[in-house]
């Protein structure tokens, strides 16, 4: 992970999704300026005893083989029951065609393979900005 410019080494480092080709199919869509937004259940936070993302807090975002290739920066955090995230987060998001009705169906399914999920369990609903890419997807020539 040496392609990290210093200023950045000591920022947390994760990626979205439960699996590499969802790591990928969600980094592809923020490093596209599509995704702006992503959500995390409370429980889950709690379990892993992870920090809730902060307004201004910086993160690198990792693809599948878990490389170094954005950084972001939240911009704001809210926290509240799934049946209350609007469709304008949806579409900010950016999964699928942008509709609330796909965002529902895939976090659900989603959230039901992290573990329980509820319509009024508490979600962390996040929007972010992309800052700087860090290492450009090279395409494969076959």
């Amino acid at each position: 992970m040496n392609n990290v410019p210093e200023k950045y080494a000591a920022l947390p480092r994760w990626s979205f999704g439960d699996n590499p080709k969802l790591a990928d199919e969600l980094l592809a869509l923020v490093l596209a300026g599509k995704k702006t937004a992503t959500c995390g259940a409370l429980w889950q936070y709690e379990s892993e005893g992870a920090p809730l993302p902060k307004p201004g807090g910086r993160s690198i975002v990792l693809d599948g083989a878990n490389r170094p290739r954005c950084v972001i920066e939240t911009a704001e955090v809210e926290t509240k029951p799934f049946d209350t995230v609007d469709a304008q987060f949806a579409h900010d998001e950016g999964e699928g065609d942008q509709s609330y009705a796909y965002w529902r169906e895939a976090h659900e399914t989603y959230f039901r393979r992290q573990g329980p999920f509820s319509p009024d369990m508490l979600v962390v609903c996040e929007r972010f900005r992309l800052i700087e890419v860090l290492t450009p997807v090279k395409e494969t020539v076959q």
